[in-house]
């Protein structure tokens, strides 16, 4: 009977705890009302994108190539480009973009790539207009690339019309 007095005086306690309510899952929390929770969002810290990885827009996400054959093809030097919101992938490079700010036009993309064990960072600008996407490599003398979304073999059987502007 002694060994049983302290977990009965124990099991005393733990029952006298925590007699607030919680809330079930058809009765929610009232919100919280305090100046903290009613603040706007901070803004992104210094040097970071107002896009960041992860949230990229659409318009740019997908498969991209300079001639418009290259679209069925996986591997090899005539293969599109792939762009996820994280991800720049291309036939000798691979990169992972490190920072997105939308700009009038388009979206200016800072990459750092990985290519045959060499790293390098890359800034690209990213204009897309239908189909079309202009391209231009801003730490490469501003050289320009004009792709085409590879969507499905159907789609891709003639080439769009080419953008005009400089989106610079």
């Amino acid at each position: 009977m002694s060994n049983l007095r302290p977990a009965l005086l124990a099991l005393l306690f733990v029952a006298g705890c925590g007699s607030e309510k919680t809330n079930s899952p058809t009765n929610p929390a009232k919100p919280i009302d305090t100046p903290e929770a009613a603040a706007p969002p901070s803004a992104p810290p210094p040097g970071v994108g107002t896009v960041m990885p992860g949230s990229g827009p659409e318009s740019f996400v997908g498969r991209w190539a300079a001639d418009v054959d290259w679209c069925p093809y996986a591997r090899g030097p005539e293969r599109p480009i792939e762009i996820t919101p994280t991800r720049f992938e291309g036939f000798m490079n691979s990169c992972a973009i490190s920072s997105i700010t939308q700009i009038e036009g388009g979206y200016d993309a800072a990459l750092v790539c990985e290519a045959e064990g060499v790293s390098s960072r890359e800034q690209v600008r990213m204009a897309v207009k239908g189909q079309s996407m202009r391209l231009t490599w801003l730490n490469r003398d501003g050289a320009v690339v004009s792709l085409i979304k590879c969507t499905t073999l159907t789609d891709t059987t003639t080439t769009p019309t080419p953008l005009t502007g400089t989106n610079r």
